[in-house]
């Protein structure tokens, strides 16, 4: 029986761990849900923390961006890639996290008109190139990065960001991973 939220008929063939049930509990408890990219993800344990691994550390360990400016990277890239999953769910963040319903749905639809910081704009426009045309990133790009007031640190992060979403928003598109309902209402 097909049960996991894709296209794809990837069913696990065992219970899940204790880890991992534990893991999907916790989510539940902070979220309200087990987001389906992780129940996509769970045919393959091994995989599942690969995923979860890098994202959580991307996106929640201790950087020099900020948990919304990471989440805003993740809609500007899924934006040019019109991936439905994660517009819908990291958009949810950005509303969250910004406190600002309207901010959320100008950075779905084009974060170019939304009212930036000369900041947030410089990370965007690099995250965003980075996505189209990656061949064409140069020194002046970082440049404008630093002038900024970004570290090369946050450089290296605003690129892994970049490109997880780039990575994942490619695997969401193969397999018509669709977002939980719940993420439409969220921060509204």
């Amino acid at each position: 029986m097909h049960t996991l939220p894709t296209a794809l008929h990837m069913d696990r063939t065992e219970p899940l761990s204790d880890k991992t049930q534990a893991y999907f509990d916790l989510c539940k408890e902070k979220l309200g849900l087990v987001p389906n990219v992780l129940l996509a993800y769970s045919f393959d344990e091994t995989k599942l923390r690969a995923f979860t691994d890098m994202y959580n550390d991307l996106m929640l360990a201790k950087s020099g961006l900020s948990k919304l400016e990471r989440e805003m990277i993740a809609v500007a890239v899924s934006s040019v890639n019109r991936c439905f999953y994660c517009l819908t769910a990291h958009g949810a963040a950005v509303r969250e996290l910004s406190g600002d319903p309207k901010l959320g749905e100008l950075m779905v639809m084009n974060y170019r008109v939304a009212d930036l910081s000369a900041r947030h704009r410089a990370m965007l426009d690099f995250a965003v190139k980075l996505t189209e045309r990656p061949a064409e990133i140069l020194e002046g790009d970082r440049e404008g990065l630093r002038e900024a007031g970004f570290t090369d640190r946050d450089i290296w992060d605003i690129a892994s960001v970049a490109a997880f979403f780039n990575m994942t928003n490619r695997v969401a598109a193969a397999v018509d991973m669709r977002p939980n309902d719940e993420y439409h209402s969220m921060a509204r």
